[in-house]
């Protein structure tokens, strides 16, 4: 149970200080909701193992639960599991975690609450950030990685997702506010193309960010569709109760 509240905090820490170092400076896209479809999910988990397990764990998710998913365990093993890895071994992160200090400043937090922690606390929603942070990197020759990133200023993860998405720079204009001029982020100029179209990528992103959301809570789907199915009984129950307490009374003066 501690490990499982420090990395809770870990993801909060990860996503709420993206949204001090400078988040508020852009607004936030809404993120697609796509908990419900199993292709989007298995194509998330995909992303997620390739490209976030490398330095990111996901320590309280085990690899034998995306059958949840739609996956089977063969699939699992053949497409998902590094080779020194079990089906029923949790998710965790490739690098060490000593390099990972030395590279990034600090280690990676874990991921596997990361889309739950800011809604949490009532400052907006994790999937959306998320959804925003992974769509507006750009190239910035000053700083260490070469990246910047519009949702979280001076980040200091570098754009793994770069060969998807292609390199790119903002395109800012400057409107007054207030009697001050201020920056305002007009749109993106592609520099290089990246393997995913600009349409593919945004909804590759909308996918990884729907995997995200069910690593933090698989059950939620079926909470949500079991609290359906009890809302209805109750509901017909109260009418059934309702016709019965007054055929009871209907003698009684």
């Amino acid at each position: 149970m501690k490990k499982l509240i420090l990395s809770f905090f870990a993801a909060f820490v990860f996503a709420g200080g993206a949204h001090a170092a400078g988040g508020d400076s852009i607004a936030w896209d809404k993120a697609p909701q796509k908990t419900n479809d199993l292709a989007a999910l298995q194509n998330g988990a995909k992303l997620f193992v390739n490209y976030c397990l490398n330095c990111h764990s996901a320590a309280y998710m085990r690899y034998n639960r995306m059958t949840d998913i739609g996956l089977t365990e063969k699939q699992i093993k053949e497409n998902l599991l590094f080779t020194t890895d079990k089906v029923g071994d949790t998710m965790k992160a490739a690098i060490d975690p000593k390099q990972a200090k030395e590279w990034f400043g600090g280690n990676p937090p874990d991921l596997t609450m990361i889309a739950r922690s800011r809604a949490a606390v009532g400052q907006g929603t994790g999937p959306d950030y998320l959804y925003t942070y992974l769509r507006t990197y750009y190239r910035d020759e000053t700083k260490a990685t070469g990246w910047n990133n519009m949702a979280f200023p001076s980040v200091g993860m570098p754009h793994v997702l770069w060969e998807l998405q292609g390199e790119r720079r903002p395109i800012f204009e400057t409107k007054m506010d207030h009697g001050h001029s201020v920056k305002m982020l007009k749109g993106w100029e592609q520099i290089t193309p990246g393997k995913l179209t600009p349409l593919q990528y945004e909804e590759a992103m909308g996918d990884l960010v729907a995997y995200l959301q069910w690593m933090g809570e698989p059950v939620r789907n079926t909470r949500i569709r079991i609290g359906v199915w009890v809302l209805l009984f109750l509901g017909v129950f109260t009418i059934i109760a309702w016709r019965l307490n007054a055929a009871f009374w209907k003698d009684i003066k």
